[in-house]
């Protein structure tokens, strides 16, 4: 995950504060229960937090936003390591899009 952190373009890179970066095996209960799946093995990574574009000035002194990759899941789609390495930043990319205030439609309309 840290070198596709790296290859994120410098304009967006730059604007993305507040927000740490984690990886676990697979998602909770909890995790699946905001984007309404219940199978632990389909969502790859999931956004919690207030989107950049609906920040203001309340948005002061909060615990950061998450951007969470379920490991287990991402190495399920791979085979070698160069498809693995795409995927993490395939996903990576998708959930640093909800964090700039996209929502689904419009990320997987982008590509993502």
């Amino acid at each position: 995950m840290e070198q596709a952190l790296h290859a994120i373009p410098e304009p967006f890179n730059e604007k993305i504060e507040n927000l740490v970066f984690m990886v676990e095996p697979y998602p909770s209960e909890a995790d699946l229960g905001r984007v309404g799946l219940k199978d632990k093995f389909s969502l790859l990574g999931i956004y919690s937090g207030v989107p950049y574009t609906s920040r203001n000035t309340y948005y002061m002194n909060t615990t950061p936003d998450r951007i969470i990759l379920f490991q287990k899941n991402i190495e399920r789609y791979c085979r070698t390591e160069e498809e693995l390495m795409d995927k993490i930043r395939e996903v990576l990319i998708h959930e640093i899009a909800h964090y700039f205030g996209m929502d689904e439609d419009q990320v997987r309309a982008a590509g993502y």
